[in-house]
């Protein structure tokens, strides 16, 4: 009998990882980079050649109240969520910014706890939007799935990218079209008392479906935070016109707990911590990748919330 995805336990599926002669590193060395455009499209790798492993993925949706995986523990979890507004166009750069962000930023705040959260950045992810170089009106291209099990931010990149957002947005930056000219999201002041203070916060990745069919292939798989140790991470630069971010990416594991975020459509949303700076919480970092399929179906990611407690 043929059990549809949704419904089995588990599934075996091919990830792609850093090769295991790639060096481990928590801070930046110059040795694992790309080079990446105004419209987020990368070129120009350098460093060992990626290795792809199977692995089993669980289904998140099956587990029992007592198993359920939470951001503040597991670094990720999966919420139902429809959009406030079902008419929104997520191909459209300024309804998202204008509209989308401040529904995602209440949703962090309402799971979280925090006081203030802040959206500040998003793309879209589909392998068929990619390889006919749809974009964005207003905004960049079209991205592909990102195949590399990665965490978001890094010790060094997690600070730098707050004090990043106490500054006028940089070419790349999404907010450019609806700051004033000169005005940055964040002040200052602030951000340099959460840092100098040990105070907390967090960067939160929020995915959705933003199509009316589920997504079958290339679904996003979620790592459980707390199968990853230090020694498993590799700094992975990622080299703008105008600065150098960093994101760590994965040698492989065997003992990691991956668990699908396959939608069953747009009212599911998928938060994800990247990197949970002095959060007090069990985690401290979680991976994600999207499977390797066939076609994708176009997912968002809102993102990068800032969220501060």
């Amino acid at each position: 009998m043929n059990v549809s995805s949704t419904e089995a336990t588990s599934t075996i599926a091919t990830v792609s990882y850093q090769a295991a002669s790639a060096k481990s590193s928590l801070y930046r060395n110059g040795e694992v980079l790309i080079r990446r455009d105004q419209d987020g499209s990368d070129d120009h790798y350098k460093g060992p050649p990626r290795e792809e492993r199977e692995v089993t993925i669980r289904n998140a949706r099956l587990l029992g109240q007592n198993e359920r995986r939470t951001i503040q523990v597991h670094g990720f979890e999966l919420l139902k969520r429809r959009p406030e507004n079902p008419d929104l166009d997520f191909y459209d750069h300024q309804q998202v910014v204008q509209n989308y962000y401040a529904e995602c930023a209440e949703l962090v705040r309402e799971e979280t706890g925090a006081s203030q959260v802040f959206a500040f950045d998003h793309n879209i992810r589909s392998a068929t939007g990619k390889k006919n170089r749809k974009r964005i009106r207003g905004g960049q291209q079209v991205q592909g799935p990102a195949r590399t099990v990665h965490g978001d931010y890094t010790l060094t990149s997690g600070p730098q990218r707050l004090r990043d957002l106490a500054k006028p947005p940089s070419r790349n930056d999404t907010l450019r079209s609806i700051l004033g000219e000169g005005a940055s999201l964040l002040q200052h002041d602030m951000v340099e008392h959460t840092l100098v203070d040990n105070h907390r916060f967090a960067i939160i990745n929020v995915w959705r479906n933003i199509a009316l069919e589920p997504v079958a292939n290339h679904p996003l798989a979620l790592c459980d935070g707390q199968t990853v140790k230090p020694e498993d991470l590799v700094v992975f630069e990622i080299h703008y016109h105008d600065r150098i971010g960093e994101n760590y990416q994965f040698s492989y594991f065997f003992q990691r707990s991956y668990h699908p975020a396959r939608s069953a459509g747009p009212s599911e949303h998928r938060s994800s911590l990247c990197r949970p700076i002095r959060l007090n919480a069990e985690v401290r970092r979680s991976g994600n990748s999207l499977n390797r399929q066939i076609d994708c179906l176009p997912t968002l990611k809102v993102g990068h919330c800032q969220a501060y407690n």
